[in-house]
């Protein structure tokens, strides 16, 4: 890790400022679209921009930057990935999945529109990341284009989140062995959060490409750290904190590491990952302390 002087901005106002950022790069991106369709397009800004963490866009900016990466590659794949993640919430939220009618502190987009649109808002919005990773960029060869757009589609599929999504289904009401709740969430949350770590360094200078197996493990160890805490405010969150229905888990008698190992379990497993997820930057010779409060952040969130 370099040691260039610590960072003297806040983790909260370098989030606030990069949420600022990417809202209004998406904003942008829907208002430049011609709607054939204008309740679906309401549909898709309803899901994409009202609320939301941008924890995986901070991520591709800021490994993007570090890598030497061009502010026009870096937006497309930010824009990208959040759109994917939109996307997944309003399928996760369905009557056939998680029927959930809360998401980020409003109506759910099945609940706000119907099942129907909200089908095919998120359908749309996993087009949209495609169509804006594969924008013609003069900053990027056509080979390296190419491995990020397998990256988000690997990411994004059987291989990775909806693969996470199926077993956390098929995993209702039992009471999985910990390896194997990890497989859940290894792919239904970790994959694109990793996803979005690459990116940000694919987008980069070739020389960044060396370090992109450290970034890959820094990713993989947030990716379950996130999910670990997730599941710890699904038990000690409030409701209007969350964004969501507090207790909604225990409720869905889904398989979490609390129901696992405790809430005390659970929480040393989330610093067991957070070391790990640190020890992983450290062999990274960049300066990585955002990477890092970043990840003391995810360690210590209330939503």
């Amino acid at each position: 890790m370099s040691s260039t002087a610590p960072v003297t901005t806040s983790i909260n106002a370098l989030l606030n400022g990069s949420k600022e950022h990417i809202n209004a790069l998406l904003e942008r991106i829907l208002e430049q679209r011609k709607a054939v369709a204008p309740r679906l397009n309401e549909a898709m800004r309803y899901a994409l921009v009202l609320g939301g963490k941008r924890v995986r866009p901070f991520l591709t900016l800021q490994v993007g930057q570090l890598c030497g990466a061009s502010e026009t590659s870096l937006n497309h794949a930010a824009a990208a990935i959040e759109c994917v993640h939109a996307y997944s919430l309003i399928h996760d939220d369905l009557p056939a999945m998680d029927n959930d009618t809360l998401r980020r502190g409003q109506p759910t987009c099945h609940i706000a529109f119907d099942e129907a649109i909200a089908i095919l808002a998120g359908d749309s919005l996993q087009t949209l990341a495609f169509e804006l990773i594969s924008r013609p960029d003069a900053t990027l060869d056509a080979k390296r284009q190419l491995e990020m757009i397998h990256v988000l589609a690997e990411a994004s599929g059987d291989r990775g989140m909806c693969g996470g999504q199926a077993l956390d289904l098929a995993a209702t009401g039992l009471q999985l062995p910990e390896s194997e709740l990890a497989q859940v969430h290894i792919h239904k949350t970790g994959a694109l959060i990793r996803a979005a770590v690459q990116l940000g360094v694919l987008a980069g200078h070739d020389s960044a490409q060396a370090h992109r197996a450290n970034f890959d493990a820094f990713a993989h160890y947030l990716g379950l750290a996130f999910q670990v805490r997730d599941d710890i405010l699904d038990v000690i969150g409030e409701t209007a904190a969350l964004g969501k229905t507090q207790g909604s888990d225990i409720n869905a008698n889904k398989a979490t590491y609390v129901s696992l190992l405790g809430l005390d379990g659970a929480q040393q497993r989330l610093h067991d990952l957070h070391h790990k997820a640190l020890h992983a930057l450290a062999k990274i010779p960049y300066n990585t302390e955002i990477l890092e409060a970043f990840a003391d952040h995810l360690l210590n969130r209330d939503h």
